[in-house]
């Protein structure tokens, strides 16, 4: 039960974090609703990675080599996991008539992102058995977080593709942007297992990358945030 509150709480207090910036809150039934999508995409995201490590991969050797590392970044982890993200965010605002703010692309794909985040950081807690603290230290400040991350980036591509700009360029971002963020993240930390040299520039940088993107997302929240403030403020045309 421990192991199951530690897993599911940094998701939780991130989740809490961006419903609380929202203005406008959006009901709890489509939130809910983006939550167990982002839970149920684990099993089909689960199973692509296995196709594609059996595909591409020694299973037995893991990644040996840097074009290893690549491949299971972007190709085993990160690709698969957005892609199943993007379509579950689909899935939630498709429909929705409460999809109305520029910030809701932001709140919605949080709630699928952090679903995903919650779960896969449990299966992991639980996969470490009595060595289980340590992970869940570091998933907490990173990895979770790191989630939450790439999903503002897609909501935030998602929405502007929606009611600003309708180009190729916003709806390759909206998967585009996570999908780098994710995959170097992931390609940073999966270097360690090279050598020790290689392994502790690829620590450091993976959390400088923590940084940045922290600090892009906080910007594209608060560039939402303002975009639906002025258009409160801007008087309608009759």
């Amino acid at each position: 039960m421990v192991v199951i509150l530690a897993g599911i709480l940094p998701a939780v207090l991130l989740w809490w974090y961006i419903i609380w910036k929202d203005t406008k809150k959006e009901p709890l039934s489509k939130l809910l609703k983006a939550v167990t999508l982002g839970i149920l995409i684990c099993l089909p995201v689960a199973m692509v990675e296995e196709f594609v490590t059996a595909l591409f991969l020694d299973e037995e050797a893991g990644a040996s080599s840097f074009a290893d590392v690549v491949i299971d970044a972007f190709f085993v982890a990160a690709v698969p996991e957005e892609v199943f993200k993007l379509i579950a965010l689909w899935l939630v605002l498709r429909k929705n008539k409460y999809f109305d703010e520029h910030f809701d692309g932001i709140v919605y794909a949080v709630s699928v992102g952090l679903g995903f985040a919650g779960l896969e950081n449990i299966m992991y807690l639980l996969d470490e058995g009595d060595d289980w603290q340590t992970v869940a230290f570091m998933r907490a400040f990173m990895s979770v977080p790191g989630h939450y991350a790439f999903a503002v980036l897609m909501g935030y591509y998602y929405s502007v593709h929606h009611f600003v700009d309708h180009s190729m360029r916003s709806a390759f971002l909206t998967l585009g942007a996570p999908v780098l963020a994710h995959g170097l993240y992931d390609m940073f930390l999966m270097s360690t297992g090279l050598d020790w040299v290689i392994g502790g520039i690829g620590f450091v940088a993976a959390i400088y990358l923590c940084i940045r993107v922290h600090k892009i997302a906080y910007r594209k929240i608060h560039v939402q945030l303002q975009r639906d403030k002025d258009e409160m403020q801007t008087p309608s045309v009759a």
